[in-house]
């Protein structure tokens, strides 16, 4: 009697379990980006992966979105598991092979799932053709580029599998993005078809027709995060909670009355710390407050936090009137119109405070020693730093030499470095990846003002083009006429890489074209990194303030000083300009160099 009754039971699971496993490719794995929505339909007993219905060479989308699934009538469907039922996969051996090469006189047939890992390409475009490893498209490193392949992937940041292949993939656009074939599809899958784009150089319809052809599926919908619903609700609400140490509202903390003495007051700084008006002993008119950890932070400086006690009722309209805090250059601008450059970069290093920051420089391998001073979590511009050079064969020098001696040695390995090339003393700004990757354009500009700040010596050795747009100065000889236009534009077609030719007198317009699109829209990203960089400790918002007072300390004089000299032969120009209207000074050469 007992087994009798276990009978019903394990049948009913038996088709449970059939029921999971795709009807065409005879699998139950459930993922939604490599195999598409699992599909069931209970009253007609069939469960089906979206992507195995697509690619499927007998089966057609003859019904309305409605019917079936999908628009897929339930008798085709079964009627296609009957057809490839009698076909052999070529990669497992077993029969229901439904995806077939799309070469007529190719004869492989696979599951979907077998294809992906067994290298077949289902395009999902027009008719959905699938193609086997032979004849499948391939993609090829670009002839023009000089750099090494990238060595990690740009979505999960792991390390790729060689060079390209069915797995390894890149964005045609830059070149410089390679990633793997199952992440790329899993980002598409998240980001569907309007924010689905290269993470790297931010290109959208050249990428994903690229995708296309190479077998990845864009969902025809919003982004995941913009579905889910409430998902920014977080960000509508108001902190009204009591931080105070002891609160006195007897309704709690979490009480916020309208107005009175228990009306909730936000920290008018950070906006994450509230109190009562009674609770922190303020007025009842009180509407400005600051909470502890923020005033101390600001280190008493009245521009920030206004005592709370002394702060007048505002106005609807004073209140929309809160000043930001002052930037580091109008903080710390020298009182005399007439300072030098070496002094008004000066006055922008904070006074020395804390531990001191240690360096280690090997050799003479100081940009490698400073590269990883910056990126430790610890690093503080305005901590004293301290130099130790290892030298082993003689004396290393000590103290403020030392320093000297580490700031010049790092200068000129910034000169040399990735990020700018051109010839010596009248360098530019560079388009390398791997500098990009490791984020070097924002490492450089942030050691430059910072070792101008600490009495490092001048670069002089910037362009002066690369010294205009660093600062947003215009000047027509920076490029040709339509250099803004490239500059502006979004892809090459854009910046007038397609011209129409018909008279071989315009035909050097093929070439520099692209040449102007690739050296002005190619660098914006590497020039804002540095910009960013450059503004460590208000340094290149003080050089905006006086750019042409500043512009012997970037660029190359005129007069012929041979910029290539080592060590502490680099010095500051002699009796230095005055800012903004002084006259550039001339810097002479010692007769060493010459």
């Amino acid at each position: 009697m007992k087994k009798k009754a276990r009978r019903p039971q394990e049948v009913v699971s038996g088709s449970e379990m059939l029921l999971q496993c795709c009807l065409l490719c005879r699998n139950a794995e459930d993922d939604p980006a490599l195999f598409g929505d699992k599909i069931t339909r209970a009253e007609d007993k069939i469960c089906v992966h979206y992507f195995c219905l697509l690619t499927s060479c007998g089966v057609y989308q003859r019904g309305e979105d409605g019917e079936g699934v999908l628009g897929f009538l339930v008798d085709d469907i079964k009627q296609e598991s009957r057809r490839s039922s009698r076909l052999t996969c070529c990669a497992c051996k077993k029969k229901g092979a439904c995806v077939g090469c799309n070469v007529k006189s190719c004869r492989k047939t696979v599951h979907f799932p077998c294809g992906r890992k067994s290298g077949f390409v289902s395009q999902f475009a027009e008719n959905f053709p699938s193609y086997c490893p032979d004849h499948s498209p391939l993609q090829s490193p670009c002839a023009t580029s000089k750099a090494d392949p990238p060595e990690l992937c740009s979505v999960c940041l792991d390390a790729l599998d060689g060079d390209l292949s069915y797995r390894v993939l890149k964005c045609p656009s830059c070149h410089a993005s390679w990633f793997h074939r199952d992440c790329v599809q899993r980002q598409a899958h998240s980001a569907g078809l309007f924010f689905f784009r290269c993470t790297l150089c931010n290109n959208k319809d050249e990428y994903q027709r690229e995708m296309l052809r190479m077998g990845i599926y864009i969902p025809e919908r919003d982004a995941s995060w913009e579905l889910e619903a409430n998902a920014y609700a977080d960000l509508l609400e108001v902190y009204t909670h009591c931080d105070a140490h002891v609160c006195l509202c007897a309704n709690g903390r979490a009480h916020s009355a309208k107005t009175g003495w228990f009306e909730a007051l936000r920290c008018l700084l950070c906006g994450s710390r509230g109190t009562h008006r009674k609770c922190s002993g303020l007025e009842v008119d009180t509407v400005d407050w600051a909470c502890p950890e923020c005033t101390k932070s600001a280190e008493g400086n009245a521009s920030q936090v206004a005592s709370p006690r002394a702060a007048p009722r505002r106005t609807p309209a004073s209140k929309r009137r809160l000043h930001a805090p002052p930037s580091p250059v109008s903080r710390k601008k020298p009182s005399s119109a007439s300072a030098s450059p070496e002094e008004l970069l000066r006055a922008l290093a904070p006074a020395a405070r804390g531990a001191e920051l240690q360096v280690e420089v090997v050799g003479e391998r100081a940009l490698a020693a400073a590269l990883e001073l910056v990126r430790r979590p610890d690093f503080d511009a305005t901590r004293r730093l301290f130099v130790r050079f290892a030298e082993r064969r003689r004396a290393a020098p000590l103290g403020e030499t030392a320093r000297q001696k580490f700031f010049a040695l790092l200068m000129e390995q910034i000169e040399q470095s990735d990020v700018f090339e051109g010839p010596p003393g009248c360098k530019d700004i560079a388009l390398h990846s791997q500098a990009l990757r490791d984020d070097l354009y924002f490492d450089a500009g942030r050691l430059l003002a910072w070792s101008l700040t600490c009495g490092g010596p001048p670069p002089a050795f910037f362009s002066p083009p690369l010294y205009r747009r660093l600062l947003d100065l215009s000047d027509p000889s920076d490029g040709p006429p339509a250099a803004r236009e490239i500059a502006e534009a979004e892809s090459g077609e854009a910046g007038g890489c397609n011209r129409p030719t018909g008279r071989l007198e315009v035909r050097g317009g093929l070439a520099e074209d692209p040449a102007g699109f690739t050296l002005i829209a190619g660098t914006q990203l590497p020039l804002r990194r540095f910009r960013e960089g450059l503004q460590t400790l208000g340094v290149l918002d003080q050089v905006q303030l006086c750019p042409s007072a500043f512009r012997h300390v970037f660029c190359a004089e005129d007069a012929g000083v041979d910029l290539r000299r080592r060590g502490d032969a680099r010095r500051w120009p002699r009796g230095g300009t005055s800012c903004p209207t002084a006259k550039r000074a001339a810097a002479a050469s010692s007769p060493q160099d010459r």
